[in-house]
């Protein structure tokens, strides 16, 4: 491969320092985790949004988070196509390899995704509808979403209400995967939502006995 080039130097730097740091003080524990693998708690799927640092905000350490980042934390609907599915695939190794407990959908403010679809099933960003767009034919999960938030006139409250949709779908079409619903049917696993405000820290989570999302 003749276009890889070397890490910029100020990843280098970094990668020192957490090897003379972080790495040392927690020797042992890397190589417990080397020798006797993964045995994560639960999955979390976030957005690729470089202010969502899903391992800080919940204070996990190495091995306790299986973690899969797309754009706008979507899960897709389950489907047998034969395609190649790599959340869909992320989910299957969290959930029948791993055996999670939890599944955990967390989205956020000011997703650039979510306003993607939002201008896209608005009709006003017509790139986005070109079969070669992948962001487009991504954020088709969510249309179904937009179409339950597409009255409301206010354009923040309406991207407010898409960036929790998109949770809501998310755990829709989890339920959709037959390994899912039966690990849910015998109790080893539960779904999870939650939409974090990255301005003001805070995170809430869907409560479905209240039928919305509620302070944590």
């Amino acid at each position: 491969m003749q276009h890889a080039r070397p890490l910029p130097p100020y990843l280098i730097q970094r990668y020192h320092g957490w090897k003379a740091t972080s790495y040392t003080e927690n020797e042992s524990w890397y190589r417990t985790l080397a020798q006797e693998g993964q045995h994560p708690r639960a999955m979390l799927i976030s957005c690729c949004d470089s202010r969502v640092h899903v391992t800080s905000i919940f204070g996990a350490d190495q091995g306790e988070f299986f973690i899969h980042r797309n754009i706008a934390n979507l899960v897709p609907p389950y489907t047998t196509d034969g395609g190649q599915h790599g959340t869909s695939a992320a989910v299957e190794y969290a959930v029948c390899a791993l055996k999670v407990a939890h599944v955990i959908v967390m989205g956020h403010s000011s997703c650039g995704g979510i306003k993607g679809c939002d201008d896209m099933c608005s009709g006003r960003a017509p790139e986005l509808e070109e079969r070669t767009s992948f962001v487009g034919r991504w954020m088709d999960i969510l249309r179904p979403g937009h179409a339950r938030i597409a009255d409301i006139p206010n354009d923040a409250e309406r991207l407010r209400a898409l960036e929790k949709e998109a949770v809501l779908v998310s755990l829709e079409n989890l339920t959709s995967f037959p390994f899912v619903e039966a690990a849910m049917q015998k109790g080893t696993l539960t779904l999870h939502g939650v939409w974090l405000d990255i301005g003001e820290g805070r995170i809430e989570q869907y409560s479905a006995a209240a039928g919305t999302f509620v302070p944590i």
